[in-house]
């Protein structure tokens, strides 16, 4: 009991790190004159992925890479799955020019690259992780790029302008807050999961496809829930999309770059990265059939359910 104690401590103090987090980095990006839309692509993308990236150094730190892999992998999967799966339920979703131009061939592109690396030599190492890092850097200067020529096509309702009259000292309180609820986050959960996975007879891989994904997929659920139950525009596919390009070549490459990952549990290559990129694949048709521009309620179904039957799968 102790050790999801520790599991959902981990998760809280992360969620709420994030948060502080994204609102100090958006309030400093205001300061420094950056563009609305430049924070929205950028700045909230690389906050909102902090705890994932947290997680995964934490784990590669302490030898348990099994974890740093699969919290994307399971991430990626939950943000498409679960997350667009329940958003869609709530009610369609509509999907701009972006989508088929852009980001979903960026998606493909990332995650057949992270499938290549791991399976080369069942290792991601320095080299490997800086061409994911530049990869993503090239991605945004293209989407900030095509956002300037188009701006009706980019939504920044994420940003919130109140941020923007904040001190730099509450500035600094939030960084320090966000910094540090990270940090210890990151350590309660790599810590839990780790007992978690030894008391129930899983592996560390299991626990992190699973329970971790889709603990750091919380946020993005209840935001996506929120803005469906609005009838806003619900958390657009590109949000959820641009989330999954971040955790692979920012998270992963990122932590690649500061100590190499190694392949140790053999269904990361053989059944769970093939998950991932069934469900990156299939947006598409989805995205395009019965009408273009929108995934409808009863794909919503087919993809929750589909997620249904992964988790039976892995356990």
């Amino acid at each position: 009991m102790e050790n999801i104690g520790y599991v959902i401590l981990g998760l809280v103090l992360l969620v709420a790190g994030g948060e502080f987090l994204v609102r100090a980095s958006v309030g400093l990006s205001f300061k420094l004159n950056i563009s609305k839309m430049v924070i929205g692509l950028t700045v909230v993308s690389f906050a909102t992925s902090a705890p994932e990236l947290l997680v995964s150094i934490n784990a590669a730190l302490n030898d348990s890479p099994a974890i740093a892999i699969n919290n994307v992998i399971g991430s990626n999967i939950a943000n498409i799955g679960l997350v667009l799966g329940i958003t869609a339920i709530i009610g369609p979703i509509a999907v701009n020019d972006t989508f088929y131009k852009l980001t979903w061939p960026v998606l493909m592109l990332f995650s057949i690259l992270i499938y290549y690396f791991l399976w080369n030599d069942n290792m991601l190492t320095l080299l490997e992780g800086i061409i994911l890092f530049i990869g993503l850097i090239a991605f945004l200067t293209i989407l900030i790029r095509s956002a300037r020529k188009n701006k009706e096509s980019i939504d920044v309702d994420d940003v919130d302008d109140a941020v923007a009259t904040v001190s730099y000292g509450k500035i600094a309180i939030w960084l320090a807050i966000g910094g540090a609820a990270l940090y210890f986050g990151s350590e309660f959960l790599v810590t839990g999961a780790k007992a978690v996975a030894q008391n129930l007879g899983v592996s560390e891989g299991v626990i992190s496809i699973t329970m971790i994904a889709i603990g750091t997929s919380v946020p993005e659920l209840a935001a996506s829930v929120i803005a469906a139950m609005k009838k806003e525009k619900a958390i657009s596919l590109g949000n959820l999309i641009g989330s999954n390009i971040f955790n692979i070549a920012s998270v992963l490459g990122i932590t690649a770059m500061i100590t190499e990952i190694p392949v140790v549990e053999i269904q990361i290559l053989s059944r769970d990265i093939f998950w991932m990129l069934g469900f990156a694949f299939v947006l598409y048709p989805l995205a395009f059939i019965p009408k273009k521009f929108g995934i409808e309620r009863y794909e919503g179904v087919l993809l929750f359910l589909s997620y249904i039957l992964f988790i039976y799968l892995v356990f």
